[in-house]
């Protein structure tokens, strides 16, 4: 059975992942959805890996791209291109999926949403001279849909933002779970319109339900010894170790 691919109709975007170099998209977006089509998909009913951490079930009627076609979508939906990221698609959404090989993620930090924020809106001029280099439209930061909070049952840190590209009005939101693991963690974004938001992370929470690291892999697993992250939860939500660096002045 075809995968629904209504999910990439639209021209939804994500943040950038990398500074990779950016080749040209195809013309239309009909020559953009017949490229999509030729990727190799894990079509579901099935157990797809996330690189070597993870796995996760990919729904009946979707699909899961490993990290070199996963590539290739994002470069044809007009994002930054980003070898090693997997991309699930399923009923009206898509996701992407990175690991990031950071090690353990203390997770006793206190979150400050406003804080965070303007973190992130700082970093709009950065980025959008990156992306204006690449011939990618500009995104900007509007604000939480989702502010972000940490559940400490599931590992799981989870926040929604709303992003708007340069010369439209309707907002694209982000919507980002990040699952904390014994040597890093992986990073899963969600991309939807604000009108189907609610219900597609619903359907993206039922898919994330299925995720499992690996054995050896799990927060639970830490040992002493063990390879520890130089930032806390906060970082997680602006970036990562670049923003760490940032922060320290490095």
């Amino acid at each position: 059975m075809p995968i629904k691919l209504r999910a990439v109709a639209a021209a939804f975007f994500i943040a950038a992942y990398s500074t990779a170099p950016f080749a040209a998209a195809p013309a239309t977006p009909d020559e953009a959805r017949a490229q999509i089509r030729e990727l190799k998909w894990n079509r579901g009913p099935a157990t797809g890996s996330l690189g070597s951490k993870a796995t996760i079930n990919v729904p009946k009627d979707g699909g899961l791209l490993d990290g070199t076609d996963g590539s290739k979508f994002l470069e044809l939906t007009g994002n930054l291109p980003s070898p090693g990221t997997n991309i699930l698609v399923a009923d009206e959404w898509w996701a992407a999926f990175d690991f990031v090989d950071e090690g353990y993620v203390p997770d006793s930090e206190k979150i400050d949403a406003d804080a965070l924020l303007k973190t992130l809106k700082d970093q709009d001029t950065p980025a959008n001279a990156e992306r204006r280099k690449l011939g990618l439209r500009e995104m900007y930061t509007d604000g939480w849909y989702v502010p972000p909070h940490y559940d400490p049952s599931t590992k799981h840190l989870e926040w929604g933002l709303k992003l708007r590209s340069a010369g439209s009005d309707e907002p694209t939101i982000n919507y980002t779970v990040r699952m904390l693991g014994r040597s890093g963690h992986e990073s899963a974004v969600l991309v939807s319109s604000p009108a189907r938001l609610d219900a597609d992370v619903r359907s993206f929470k039922e898919v994330l339900s299925t995720f499992k690291f690996v054995p050896g892999e799990k927060y639970s697993e830490f040992r002493s010894g063990d390879k520890l992250a130089a930032y806390g939860l906060g970082a997680l939500v602006v970036g990562g170790a670049a923003a760490a660096a940032a922060k320290t002045g490095l």
